[in-house]
C-alpha cells in the first residue's frame, strides 16, 4: 500500500483536482462574502442551526472557502486545505441530505443568493460526493503537492 501513496503521478493527478475545487470554493465564497445577509438567508432555508448561529455561519463559512480555495491553488499546506474542505463537503452533504429528506423547496444557496433557480435535488448531492471524493484523493495520495508546499520543502532541504 505504500507504494501507492508514494507513486509520484499522484502530484501530477492531484494538481487538475485541487485547481478545479479551489475555483470552486472561490466562485462559491465571492458572492458570499458580497452579501453576508443573503447567505444568512439561504442558511436559515435549511433549517438545521438555531437562529444565534446562523449570522455567525454566514460570515465565517465564506472566508474559510476563501482561504481553503487559495491554499489549493497556491499548493500552500495542501493537506490540511484539503482536509478542511474535506470537512466542509461532509457538512454540506449532510445539510443537503436532511434538506432533501424533509422535503424543502428550496435553492442550494451554494454560489450566490439562488432563490429557487438551483433547487437541491440529488444531482446537488451526486456533484457534491464528487467534490468531497476530490478533495479526499488530494489529501490521502498528494503527499508532495506541486506548488509552495514543494517549493518551501526544497528551500529546507538546501539549507
Amino acid at each position: 500500500m505504500s507504494g501507492v501513496l508514494t507513486w509520484r503521478g499522484h502530484s501530477w493527478i492531484a494538481l487538475p483536482a485541487r485547481v478545479y475545487l479551489a475555483v470552486v470554493f472561490l466562485l462559491a465564497c465571492y458572492f458570499k462574502i458580497l452579501d453576508p445577509g443573503a447567505f444568512a438567508l439561504d442558511v436559515a432555508t435549511y433549517q438545521i442551526l438555531p437562529l444565534s448561529l446562523i449570522n455567525l455561519q454566514a460570515l465565517i463559512l465564506p472566508w474559510v472557502e476563501l482561504l481553503a480555495g487559495l491554499m489549493l491553488l497556491l499548493g500552500l499546506r495542501t493537506r490540511p486545505a484539503a482536509l478542511l474542505v474535506s470537512g466542509m463537503m461532509v457538512m454540506f452533504l449532510v445539510a443537503l441530505t436532511i434538506a432533501l429528506a424533509q422535503g424543502l423547496d428550496m435553492g442550494c444557496g451554494c454560489f450566490a443568493n439562488e432563490g429557487g433557480d438551483d433547487p437541491i435535488s440529488w444531482h446537488t448531492l451526486v456533484r457534491d460526493g464528487i467534490w468531497l471524493a476530490l478533495s479526499l484523493y488530494v489529501l490521502i495520495f498528494d503527499r508532495r503537492p506541486l506548488g509552495l508546499d514543494r517549493l518551501l520543502e526544497r528551500k529546507t532541504r538546501e539549507s
